[in-house]
């Protein structure tokens, strides 16, 4: 008799756990590796090819171009400085 009860719980326990509802495993994706390339420059210009000048030709415009450019800003600050501080009651 305490044998087949024994054997009754065992059999109980047993299908007791066989019924549970188990989270189903998320298995993530292996990522890829990123690959990155350095990007590649243009070839410079060789020194003493009208390439050459020329690419230092527009250089120096550029330069030029944003030379002035610095200077109207800068004339433009000056003048909203000096306007604002004239706005600005004396105490």
């Amino acid at each position: 008799m305490k044998k087949s009860l024994l054997i009754v719980s065992l059999l109980a326990v047993a299908l007791a756990a066989c019924t549970k509802k188990e989270e189903p495993v998320v298995v993530a994706p292996e990522p890829t590796p990123v690959v990155e390339t350095a990007p590649v420059a243009p070839e410079a210009p060789v020194a003493g090819t009208p390439e050459a000048a020329d690419a230092a030709a527009v250089a120096s415009e550029a330069a030029s171009v944003a030379a002035d450019a610095a200077a109207v800003a800068s004339s433009a600050a000056s003048t909203a400085a000096s306007a604002a501080a004239e706005a600005v009651p004396a105490k």
